[in-house]
């Protein structure tokens, strides 16, 4: 599996344990308040790595460096965040009727 697909894989779990917490509102409004410290955040994470390796491996580590780094990745983030949060939206109503 390539970075990239771990990224992407990293992304989506991130992005639905968000919602299923339902902590959207303030998940987005951290990623957006932070989005141009990303590159920052990132670096940060990878010169650390040896600390959260112990907690979430080598391979996931760097895969949320890499997630971090790269602003548009934090949007791509935002925006499943909100795409998630709506279908739960819209199942809810669904339920509801």
């Amino acid at each position: 599996m390539s970075s990239e697909q771990h990224a992407e894989q990293l992304l989506e779990k991130a992005a639905r344990v968000v919602v299923e917490r339902g902590m959207e509102v303030p998940a987005i409004l951290f990623l957006e308040m932070h989005k141009p410290l990303a590159s920052l955040i990132g670096h940060a994470i990878w010169v650390t790595l040896p600390v959260w390796a112990l907690f979430f491996g080598v391979a996931t580590t760097n895969a949320l460096g890499a997630l971090l780094s790269n602003p548009e990745r934090v949007e791509r983030l935002i925006q499943r965040i909100e795409e998630l949060s709506a279908e739960r939206g819209e199942s809810k109503k669904r339920g509801e009727a």
